[in-house]
């Protein structure tokens, strides 16, 4: 079956990194999905449980030959999640939090149609050196972050400067696990390759 890819983001950055597929999709969204989870769910095991409540929500609406991808990332510190800011100060707050310190990244991922789902997370970690208080306020001040779960963006400024190692996927910590996603995708027989 020739499915229509849906991508249910408001991420201009899973629009970019989905596209290095070379995939046809589109983009679709709805106000106000509910991303709470039990607070006794363990950290690790978040994202994917978003992604999967999300998926629930886009899959009322879509039609039988529709795929939607939806996907959440988490940062956790400490054991402690940090998802996205609610203003510059708490942005300022948590890159405090990370200066110095190894954090994890999760993404949840869920790939479904009507008759078929699938979902995983994937992990990366990431070193931030020690960050002043003037760089943590002027990133924040010019890059405004607070769309981006632990209030930074790997590909901007604060990528260059701070993260001194990663372990893991790039492209995980942007918000979209893409080599995994396109394994996934080959499940669904997304990719035809002419035979040589």
């Amino acid at each position: 079956m020739a499915y229509k890819i849906l991508l249910a983001s408001n991420s201009p950055r899973r629009r970019e990194i989905l596209g290095l597929l070379r995939i046809p999709f589109t983009v679709i969204t709805l106000e106000g999905i509910d991303e709470s989870y039990p607070r006794d769910l363990e950290a690790d095991k978040v994202s994917e449980y978003i992604s999967n409540k999300k998926a629930d929500q886009f899959l009322k609406r879509i039609g039988d030959n529709d795929l939607v991808i939806t996907a959440d990332t988490v940062v956790i510190c400490d054991e402690e999640i940090l998802g996205k800011p609610k203003g510059p100060e708490d942005a300022i707050k948590m890159l405090k939090f990370l200066s110095g310190k190894t954090h994890k990244v999760t993404t949840g991922v869920t790939v479904a149609t009507k008759e078929k789902r699938e979902s995983f997370s994937s992990e990366s970690y990431v070193t931030f050196a020690d960050l002043t208080e003037d760089e943590i306020r002027y990133y924040v001040d010019t890059f405004h972050p607070l769309d981006k779960a632990g209030a930074y963006g790997i590909q901007e400024w604060i990528g260059a400067v701070a993260v001194s190692k990663i372990d893991g996927s790039f492209y995980n910590v942007m918000g979209l696990p893409v080599h995994r996603l396109y394994q996934v995708l080959r499940n669904f027989k997304i990719f035809q390759f002419p035979h040589r």
